[in-house]
């Protein structure tokens, strides 16, 4: 008998759903390094673009760190972040910039998102959903707020 069917055989459970033999396999294998480094862990289900090794309670300690009281419009920048992050990790800060100024417009724009995020809608909300923020989003010379 070889290996895997040895691990097949014994890592079996039996389930209802499978007519023919009663079995189904479950892998034992991690499916990404997150995996093995954090067993168990779940990724938060509604930041389905959250980088790995990234959670809520990480995004909480860096704004109490910061002397920020997450609402719900902060959660929108970093769900909005992480979504743009993953469509282009090369994403420049103008079109961050855009897309928060026409998301936003009705609560006024950057200008509000300035007022929650003083560190900069673009760099503190990179910090607080884990990325790396864009060249020139941490630059004082660029006009950005540090």
């Amino acid at each position: 008998m070889s290996f895997a069917a040895l691990v097949r055989r014994r890592y079996s459970v039996p389930t209802a759903a499978s007519q023919q033999t009663g079995w189904r396999e479950v892998s034992l294998m991690p499916r990404t390094m997150n995996d093995i480094m954090h067993p168990g862990s779940e990724p938060d289900a509604g930041f389905p673009h959250a980088p790995e090794g990234w959670s809520q309670a990480v995004a909480e300690r860096i704004a109490e760190s910061e002397n920020l009281a997450l609402t719900d419009d902060h959660w929108q920048v970093i769900r909005a972040l992480q979504r743009i992050f993953d469509r282009d990790p090369e994403v420049s800060v103008r079109t961050i910039h855009d897309a928060f100024d026409e998301h936003f417009h009705a609560s006024g724009g950057m200008r509000y998102l300035y007022r929650i995020l003083p560190g900069g809608p673009v760099a503190q909300g990179c910090r607080l959903a884990g990325l790396k923020a864009p060249a020139g989003s941490v630059d004082a010379s660029f006009g950005s707020v540090q």
